[in-house]
């Protein structure tokens, strides 16, 4: 049987991009130990493994000082797990990096030299300062334009700290780890709440005069906030750029302290991982103080943190400036589509057509009909019946960063048009709803541009350049080149057509020249 791929050499799939060598970082906390195997080292990062064990080196700290030593047993054997896993996958740079929990233990050194030893690589161990630093940095990689205050919260400690114009201007560390605060508070969530109010007397970050919006990183309030989604049928069920208003989320972190002390349930429980639900209170007890403390207006979550900041501040200050959306767009053109030089195409095809009808576009406006132009194509290797529903899931729910919830919502409706037409009926029609009808409107208008563009390009270059836009009398006018005047037939006109009503144009004609 042949092979269009052969083991002994190289285990990479033609799946992945050519020539990347892949980057890990193990992430050593103190409710669990992860690593993440990322495909490159590159502005938009692409997770190719992602596994965590719940070690909880940090039970116990505050009252002994030390790690224990069945903690420190399930680390290493985890951490012999994740050391194959990095052979196996060939990676070319471990980076290992330990926070609260070893930074503090009195008996860290002799578990960082046994870490060492099986990952082949040094440990860093951050000091609460570059947590910060770090967990700032992994924000602005997925939220380039974050202003506000950022908290990333671990099993050990609370880092808060400031961003402004891509940059973190303050960074605090507390001891406000959920773990620790089950400890502190003899597991209590009232008393954490209170131990929380306590202990951010201390910080200028949380009371600065100028916050609006927080952005919450770590397991716990991740879960917290798919647990917020599920409660309010929330239609995307995706942490990343996730935004609440505070109140509705304080609403939340009460209910959950309240009925934890009163012996119930917490709502939402069932939705939250067994090894995650215990500490779910506590970082609603912190959270709940945080926003209070500091009065904020807006909660965004991040999946992105400190792995992902140290990532991106090792790279060069070009590399930082790439846009990581348009850049994971450019990808799974390369990957998924049939020609990515037709994306190219479809860009300045339809910049020509919204100027030709006279609809501007502002800077973000341009920038998401840039990726969808690269990412329309993805879905031809589908059945046609569904090429249009797994396009969309794989914008929805891809792992795409750089875009909030209302431009996933509007990138998954250009491509619902495209591939389903003007009155598809998606199965996520709730989820299009996230962009707001202008966007909507927007998108509509672009996917019906799609349409027109893919009946005579059949997905290859060379077209679209040939062909043009104008309005003439209130009619648009499809203008083909005189070899190419075969393209004007019922199909392309029943296309133009549909194009004109979504532009609210009466009329069309295909002109020759």
């Amino acid at each position: 049987m042949n092979q269009f791929w052969g083991v002994d050499a190289d285990p990479t799939a033609q799946g992945r991009i050519k020539g990347a060598r892949p980057v890990a970082v193990l992430d050593i906390g103190s409710n669990s130990v992860r690593l993440v195997v990322y495909e490159r080292h590159a502005r938009s990062l692409t997770a190719l493994y992602n596994e965590k064990a719940a070690c909880a080196l940090g039970r116990g700290l505050a009252a002994s000082g030390r790690l224990t030593y069945e903690s420190i047993d399930r680390a290493l054997t985890a951490i012999q797990r994740f050391a194959l896993v990095t052979r196996l996958m060939h990676v070319g740079q471990v980076h290992v990096l330990a926070t609260s929990a070893v930074r503090e233990a009195a008996n860290s050194d002799a578990f960082v030299e046994a870490v060492e030893a099986t990952m082949g690589a040094p440990v860093r161990v951050l000091s609460g300062e570059e947590e910060a630093h770090f967990a700032s940095l992994g924000v602005i990689a997925g939220i380039p334009d974050f202003t506000g205050v950022v908290g990333d919260l671990g099993g050990g400690s609370l880092e808060l700290s400031t961003i402004a114009a891509g940059r973190d201007t303050a960074g605090e560390t507390h001891e406000l780890g959920v773990i620790r605060l089950q400890d502190d508070s003899g597991g209590s969530p009232l008393k954490a709440q209170a131990l929380t109010r306590q202990r951010l007397e201390q910080s200028s970050v949380a009371k600065g005069d100028d916050n609006r919006v927080f952005c919450a990183i770590g397991g716990t309030w991740r879960s917290l906030a798919k647990v917020h989604q599920v409660l309010r049928n929330y239609p995307l069920h995706m942490v990343q750029h996730y935004a609440a208003k505070v109140p509705d989320i304080l609403e939340l972190c009460d209910d959950i302290v309240e009925a934890v002390s009163a012996g119930r349930s917490m709502p939402g429980a069932e939705h939250v991982s067994s090894s995650r639900r215990d500490l779910v209170p506590y970082g609603a007890a912190v959270l709940g103080e945080v926003l209070r403390t500091g009065r904020f207006e807006t909660v965004l979550f991040s999946a992105l943190g400190v792995r992902e900041g140290y990532l991106y501040g090792l790279l060069d200050p070009e590399e930082r400036a790439v846009d990581p959306l348009l850049q994971a767009a450019e990808e799974m053109s390369v990957l998924r589509s049939r020609s990515p030089a037709h994306a190219i195409d479809l860009i300045d095809f339809t910049a020509e057509f919204l100027t030709a009808i006279g609809v501007r576009e502002t800077p973000e406006e341009q920038r998401l009909r840039k990726v969808a132009c690269y990412l329309a194509d993805i879905g031809w290797r589908g059945h046609p019946d569904y090429r249009g529903e797994q396009s969309v899931d794989l914008i929805a729910y891809g792992s795409l960063t750089g875009v909030d919830h209302p431009g996933r919502a509007f990138l998954a409706e250009v491509l619902a048009v495209r591939y389903m037409g003007l009155k598809h009926k998606s199965v996520s029609q709730s989820l299009l709803t996230l962009a707001g009808p202008a966007a909507n409107a927007r998108a509509r208008l672009i996917g019906a541009a799609f349409r027109v563009a893919y009946p005579m390009s059949a997905a290859m270059p060379g077209v679209l350049p040939r062909t043009s836009f104008s309005l003439d009398g209130g009619r648009l006018v499809l203008h083909l080149p005189q070899d190419l005047a075969f393209l004007d037939g019922e199909h392309l006109r029943g296309r133009l057509d549909q194009l004109a009503g979504v532009a609210m144009i009466k009329s069309t004609e295909v002109g020759v020249r």
